[in-house]
């Protein structure tokens, strides 16, 4: 096997070249609902106000999740302007942090050439690239998960000194408080419950001796109370939503509807992980065997990713991304079963990859057809040649990869790694038509031009996610309180519950020569069609209608 990990001009070379092309990505491509956009608008909304305790969504109190992406959003905002890649960058340093944790618990833990590569194979897996580049929750969670995953391997390896043990149980402890800011409970819920699976089935007892329990709490409360306090100060309704509506609702509950099946996780998994699926179900299996003496690592590792798939395939409430936390103990079991697999494994897991793709790659003509209409068949239509083009070069550098894997097997992960890592920002790349169409700013020159300070935007039947975004304003709810149902029970004044609330409205502006705009559904259009509702058309396409009330100038 070669030692490429020892080559600093290449291990330099890689990281800047990779770090080009991730960056460049933040910025690529136009923030989509429904996540991009909430969580864009959020932060603007708390740079415009100067609010940062209670976080709002066009202007109603949101308190289903913490604030720590909405700070560090904002704080990018400030520093840095309005626009995508400032929207996306915190995501992306934690997709990052992710990477730089795993390879330095890698090489500390198991060896220098396990570090570098489980780097590649977190940094390639398609699931931690792709949501590297979207602006939600989960990849900043990911990264707060993987500070405390790594600073437990780090702390407890057996040959950690004193200094390094506290240190780094101190950064274990910090993760899981910036984790409970980052998404909530489940920021200590899942590593405690880990850690006493960990204990009862490796029998370790003693590693509850080296937690650095007392001064750690210091820390994990010293960044979680805070916040908690001064928004429930601020907002007495505060703690029964978070705590029993977002949390334990959500969990035993299908309140948010997004149930799902048992096995709702299991292909997200086997396609997240490409182009490492062929290596997972030996490096799970194999990690349940850890020899070492004292801690043991690799099963603390199995069981991370066991349990917290677990939870979330029993949980009410499934989105794909909640599972996104296990990849870097993935990366790191994998990592470690190529460090002593033969190369038939790398040989395996590239020919799997090339058989999907080549079957990905028949099916591409028929993408056009997920068009169902006029406007959106050429948008599938663009697409095909950016999925075409990452289906061949998937092939090919599989087919490299077999080439090698024999008398080259470090270079053959490389080749394969980068194979999945740049195949994967294509198909993220040539999403953008398809994003522009979804957020819908292609209007937003049409809607601008109509606007001024005092002119009321409403959304009727639909709400906008990224749109306020885009126009630097929020809109004003009608009919329908979507995800701001909570916030409204306590601001009702900030919306129009009926349709008819809205029509009266709506001519009444008219009559006093007063401008409104609104965006909405084509169901709402035709109604208000029938209904004879003063209107001049500004924008349409087969999701909304974009109308302004033509008053008297």
């Amino acid at each position: 096997m070669n030692n490429l990990h020892k080559s600093k001009p290449l291990v330099w070379g890689l990281l800047l070249a990779f770090c080009l092309v991730w960056f460049y990505g933040l910025g690529a491509r136009t923030l989509v609902p429904t996540d991009e956009g909430r969580y864009a608008e959020m932060a603007r909304e708390m740079v415009t106000t100067n609010d940062w305790i209670t976080p709002r969504l066009n202007g109603i109190k949101y308190f289903e999740k913490p604030p720590l992406q909405n700070w560090m959003n904002a704080l990018t905002f400030k520093l840095f302007g309005l626009g995508e890649w400032q929207a996306r960058l915190w995501t992306g340093l934690c997709g990052l942090l992710g990477i730089a944790l795993v390879a330095h618990a890698g090489r500390r833990v198991f060896g220098e050439r396990v570090g570098f590569t489980a780097a590649i194979v977190l940094g390639s897996s398609f699931f931690w690239a792709a949501l590297g580049h979207i602006n939600t929750l989960d990849m900043g969670l990911s990264g707060m998960m993987a500070l405390t995953l790594c600073g437990l391997l780090l702390a407890q390896r057996n040959d950690a000194s004193e200094r390094e043990r506290r240190s780094w149980m101190l950064a274990c402890w910090a993760g899981m408080g910036l984790a409970v800011l980052s998404k909530g409970l489940i920021g200590i819920v899942l590593p405690g419950a880990v850690l006493v699976l960990y204990t009862a089935i490796a029998r370790d007892w003693a590693i509850w001796k080296r937690l650095h329990a007392g001064l750690g709490l210091l820390v994990f409360f010293a960044i979680t109370v805070p916040w908690f306090v001064l928004v429930s100060l601020d907002n007495p309704e505060f703690p029964y939503f978070f705590f029993i509506h977002e949390h334990l609702q959500r969990f035993t509950s299908k309140i948010h509807n997004r149930a799902g099946p048992w096995y709702y996780f299991i292909p997200i998994l086997l396609l997240g992980i490409f182009p490492w699926l062929g290596v997972l179900a030996q490096s799970l299996w194999n990690g349940r065997r850890d020899a070492t003496n004292g801690f043991q690592p690799k099963k603390m590792l199995l069981i991370w990713s066991a349990f917290i798939f677990l939870f979330f395939s029993i949980s009410g409430s499934k989105l794909p991304s909640y599972i996104l936390p296990i990849f870097p103990a993935l990366a790191l079991l994998i990592a470690c079963e190529l460090e002593q697999a033969s190369h038939k494994s790398v040989v395996f897991a590239a020919g799997l990859l090339a058989l999907f793709s080549a079957i990905g790659l028949a099916f591409v003509p028929k993408i056009p057809a997920l068009g169902a209409d006029a406007y959106t068949h050429p948008l599938y239509q663009s697409y095909t040649y950016w999925v075409g083009a990452a289906a061949i070069l998937a092939i090919i550098g599989s087919l490299i990869t077999i080439r090698l894997a024999r008398r080259r097997k470090e270079w053959a992960i490389l080749v394969l790694a980068a194979t999945g890592f740049i195949g994967g920002q294509l198909l993220i790349f040539g999403h953008e038509p398809l994003g522009r169409y979804a957020a819908g700013t292609l209007h937003v020159p049409a809607i601008k031009a109509e606007l001024t300070a005092q002119t009321p935007l409403y959304a009727v039947g639909r709400y906008e996610q990224s749109l306020p975004f885009y126009l630097r304003r929020t809109t004003i709810l009608v009919e329908s309180a979507d995800e701001m149902a909570f916030g409204l029970q306590q601001e009702p004044h900030l919306w129009l519950p009926t349709r008819d609330a809205f029509v009266a409205q709506w001519n009444a502006d008219h009559a006093a020569g007063k401008k409104a705009v609104a965006i909405l559904s084509l169901p709402v259009y035709a109604d208000f069609q029938k209904r004879h509702l003063p209107m001049r058309v500004i924008g349409q396409d087969p999701r909304r209608v974009i109308v302004v009330n033509d008053p008297r100038n």
